[in-house]
């Protein structure tokens, strides 16, 4: 590694931002250091309460993660916040709409904010985010906030890098039990119900709390808030709601449980996504591979029998483990 990177990581380890956003871009763009920085910060981790904020586009994602923000600073907790945008068709960065909305913390040291493209990701996060939430642990946050992108139905990533899940729908978002089936109801500890002065909240409300109710009895009641975040209504009981999750967690020893889950996912999505790239290199630069593509393109192999002849020769995989 070299002395700068080394110099920023001690940096930020002790709570400097320029520093911390300086080592998240190297994390980002997944350089060589990566593996070496990870390796620093590991003995400073799982200090931080990690809050995951999911759900359909529209629904007031960011603006409740600005008044929340506002309530844990006034508790003097360090707040470090990983908006997720949508990717930029054109050069491929984050688009930065969550940080129109949370203006106010701009110039708060105790609040560090970053944008995050979700860079082809369909689960709602990018791929280098878990990577990104350790950073903030390890930079000594205290509680992170995680902002998905809003795809809806199909965020499921954000239950295995966060302690806390919160599902964020407003009684406007459509079918609430279509929504619910699509599997929001599995990864919930809290749902919450924004925009509660909108016609319709209350029954809304309701559908929920009954659909809760089909469950099979468990450690944690899920509960139902109703909030109206441009007016900051309800967000104080939200605080609150979290917080004794938080502390459910620790008392019946979940906590160390989601944790070791997380450590595993993100063992098995960073090889995964170190394998990937490593054969799709070794594509481009090995023959024997690529002729392989053109069989399947042209329609003369199938892709299963095309992938079940590289997987058996071993002069094949050998050449290219060694690459």
């Amino acid at each position: 590694m070299t002395p700068k990177i080394t110099r920023l990581v001690k940096q930020m380890l002790k709570g400097e931002n320029v520093s911390l956003s300086r080592i998240i871009s190297q994390v980002e763009n997944e350089g060589s250091q990566v593996p070496e920085i990870m390796k620093l910060i590991a003995p400073h981790l799982g200090k931080a309460h990690c809050v995951g904020i999911t759900g359909p586009p529209g629904v007031g994602k960011s603006t409740l993660v600005d008044k929340l923000t506002a309530l844990m600073r006034k508790q003097d907790l360090k707040v470090g916040i990983i908006a997720v945008d949508p990717s930029s068709p054109f050069t491929g960065g984050a688009v930065l709409g969550d940080r129109i909305r949370m203006q106010q913390h701009y110039l708060d040291d105790g609040v560090f904010i970053r944008s995050m493209a979700t860079r082809g990701s369909t689960g709602g996060l990018p791929q280098t985010a878990s990577s990104v939430i350790k950073l903030l642990d390890a930079a000594g946050k205290d509680i992170i906030l995680v902002e998905t992108v809003g795809v809806g139905q199909s965020e499921i990533d954000i239950m295995e890098k966060t302690d806390t899940v919160l599902v964020i729908l407003c009684p406007e978002s459509g079918d609430a039990i279509q929504t619910m089936k699509a599997g929001l109801l599995e990864i919930a500890d809290i749902f919450v119900v924004n925009k509660a002065d909108n016609p319709g909240s209350d029954n809304f409300v309701r559908d929920i709390q009954a659909m809760l109710e089909l469950r099979e009895p468990s450690w944690w009641n899920i509960p139902v808030i109703a909030t109206q975040a441009v007016n900051d209504v309800g967000t104080e009981e939200l605080h609150k709601q979290i917080q004794l999750h938080y502390q459910a967690l620790c008392k019946e020893g979940r906590l160390s449980q989601r944790r070791q889950l997380q450590r595993k996912q993100d063992f098995i999505k960073t090889l995964e996504r170190k394998l990937t790239n490593k054969l799709l290199r070794s594509i481009e630069q090995d023959g024997q591979l690529s002729s392989y593509i053109e069989k399947v393109e042209k329609g003369e192999l199938d892709a299963y029998s095309a992938a079940d002849e590289i997987l058996r020769s071993e002069s094949l995989l050998n050449d290219w483990f060694r690459q």
